[in-house]
């Protein structure tokens, strides 16, 4: 597994990972015209775009062996005094159960850290089926 920082010109694979995963994320919570509508509303090029640029959002993309994008995550330094705001954490669902969660949220805790963090925060969907995750 590999993980890097992302590129803006890299923005179409967070876009289609998110299309392969939110469907199978949220299925239980949210229908079909509301799954489209917050993905063409929130994984648009223009809006990761503002998160990026404006928002000071870093994204990773973790990779397989075969240099396949498997997963993201998504934060923020200092969204308050000294601490980062997990934003996004998503994998394939078939790779969820593997460790690539895990270890995208240890990167992120990481560097926190060596930006002087001191917490690191998150807000979760209380409906959602990987709620399990959040808490280990």
């Amino acid at each position: 597994m590999t993980f890097s920082k992302l590129q803006e010109n890299e923005i179409g694979i967070i876009i289609d990972l998110t299309k392969r995963i939110w469907p199978v994320a949220y299925s239980d919570i949210l229908s079909k015209a509301q799954l489209d509508y917050m993905i063409d509303l929130f994984y648009t090029e223009k809006a990761l775009l503002d998160l990026i640029q404006n928002k000071h959002h870093v994204f990773y993309i973790a990779k397989n062996t075969a240099e396949q994008p498997v997963g993201f995550v998504s934060f923020e330094l200092n969204a308050l005094p000294q601490q980062t705001k997990l934003h996004k954490l998503y994998v394939l669902p078939e790779t969820q159960g593997k460790g690539v969660g895990k270890q995208l949220l240890t990167l992120a805790l990481e560097i926190a850290k060596e930006n002087n963090q001191k917490k690191l925060f998150l807000n979760v969907n209380k409906k959602t089926k990987h709620k399990h995750f959040t808490k280990k």
